[in-house]
């Protein structure tokens, strides 16, 4: 299900942004910097937030990417 960041309080967007940058905890640039990235991306429609209900689990997709499986109906 696509989540329209602005439903979400700004600290909440934030943690959620943070906890998909250091999801894989691979990348060695700064969190910080990562996560204005996202954050711009997300402003500017470039990216999409999804909610996995199945796994409950949130994603940031590209905006013309597929949503998870379960969003096929959406």
């Amino acid at each position: 299900m696509r989540i329209p960041p602005t439903l979400l309080s700004s600290r909440a967007l934030r943690a959620v942004v943070e906890e998909f940058v250091t999801r894989d905890g691979t990348d060695l640039s700064s969190i910080e910097r990562r996560i204005e990235t996202v954050m711009s991306q997300l402003d500017a429609g470039l990216v999409e937030l999804h909610f996995d209900g199945k796994n409950e689990t949130c994603h940031i997709l590209r905006a013309q990417e597929k949503p998870p499986s379960d969003d096929a109906g959406e």
